[in-house]
């Protein structure tokens, strides 16, 4: 049976300590921290959770996040990161330990103090990531069953997008930052074809996954083959959705600072005009 060599108690049910290998790790159970003290050592048959976060930023955060917590908020968050590890049974970015306590603790902050913050981008986030967004359904459910509260449905959307992050390995932020271009996108294509596009509608999910996937090959650099008759066919067919794809383009280097080649234009068409519209008018096609 493996000890631990105590390095910090930061609360009775938390402590820091030091693995037989020398690294550092995160202890967590019922009362371990209780009378502990620095430098004394403990079984882990004591320990109900362990967590090695590698990066010392990370550690320092969670553990400073870790002190601000009650031990039924702290049960909580704890179990739904390993219920997100078992859903999605691949490795997950340890930031997610950090980004999410600390999304979670504002959460339930906000909701005892009756301040609520709108997701515009819920329906948008649940096209893209459907599998996380059930994931973060479960999460909800088993924060506001365990903590006797109800978290709004627009909280489903923004632990969606840290299991996502977690997931691709990437910061929330850039994640939702690309959300953000893909409404951007989609209120400049309903503005230039003058409609409202049905958002429960297949072809509305797969404009923005393949917006959502083009935006990833800029960012990777990734070049798609470039069909030339169908190129020229569309430009003669679909001169409007043609010259629309590109204004969307513009807006995608502007906002990525990454150049766009020229074949996303083609693919964009194609789904462009498959959007279902009234007849366009004179007024909408000299836009």
């Amino acid at each position: 049976m493996a000890n631990y060599l105590i390095q910090k108690v930061l609360n009775n049910n938390v402590l820091i300590a030091m693995t037989s290998e020398h690294k550092e790790v995160v202890l967590i159970g019922k009362g371990i921290g209780f009378g502990a003290k620095t430098g004394e050592s403990i079984p882990s048959d004591s320990v109900e959770k362990l967590f090695v976060l590698n990066d010392p930023v990370e550690q320092e955060q969670y553990k400073q996040l870790l002190t601000s917590l009650d031990e039924k908020t702290l049960k909580v968050i704890v179990s739904v990161v390993e219920v997100i590890q078992q859903r999605t049974n691949m490795p997950l970015n340890e930031h997610i330990h950090v980004a999410l306590t600390d999304h979670l603790i504002f959460a339930v902050n906000r909701i005892k103090s009756d301040m609520v913050i709108r997701n515009p981008f819920l329906l948008e986030t649940k096209a893209l990531y459907p599998n996380e967004y059930r994931i973060a359904e479960e999460v909800m459910l088993i924060v506001n069953e365990k903590l006797g509260i109800t978290l709004p449905e627009s909280e489903i959307g923004f632990i969606t997008l840290h299991i996502h992050s977690a997931i691709v390995n990437k910061n929330v932020e850039d994640v939702a930052k690309h959300s953000n271009l893909i409404v951007q996108l989609v209120e400049t294509i309903e503005a230039q074809l003058s409609i409202k596009i049905d958002k429960n509608s297949i072809d509305y999910m797969r404009l923005i996954r393949h917006l959502y996937f083009a935006i990833e090959r800029v960012i990777k650099g990734e070049k798609v083959a470039e069909p030339q008759k169908i190129t020229l066919l569309l430009k003669e067919e679909y001169p409007f959705y043609y010259n629309l794809a590109w204004k969307l383009i513009k807006i995608m280097q502007q906002k990525l600072k990454k150049d766009v080649f020229q074949a996303e234009a083609v693919y964009l068409t194609l789904h462009l005009q498959r959007i279902p519209t009234k007849k366009l008018d004179e007024s909408v096609c000299e836009k």
